[in-house]
């Protein structure tokens, strides 16, 4: 098989560890797993810049592609909804302090 192919193929699969892990709320899981896209990606950068493709592979680079983005987006829209959720636990927080503040005064 094709390294190019086989570096998105790869990169796909982790991908959907981490959109699973992202809708399954196991952020410590997503982050580990963040660790190894990021190192695939360093390693694909040399083979995908110095192995030519034929038509059938660029093809499935593209729908590899096209797959590996639509996951981001979901992961992105778990980890944003989180983060909202988050900041309003932080934001309620901070309220209830000064609240007991206030009071605590009288």
């Amino acid at each position: 098989m094709n390294p190019v192919i086989e570096n998105y193929e790869s990169l796909s699969a982790i991908m959907g560890q981490m959109r699973d892990a992202a809708v399954q709320g196991e952020w410590d899981h997503l982050v580990e797993l963040e660790r190894q896209c990021s190192r695939r990606v360093e390693t694909m950068k040399s083979v995908d810049a110095s192995t030519p493709i034929d038509e059938n592979t660029r093809l499935r680079k593209a729908a590899l592609i096209r797959k590996i983005l639509a996951d981001d987006k979901n992961i992105r829209n778990h980890t944003e909804q989180w983060m909202a959720q988050l900041q309003n636990l932080v934001q309620s927080a901070g309220q209830e302090r000064r609240l007991q503040q206030a009071y605590s005064e009288y």
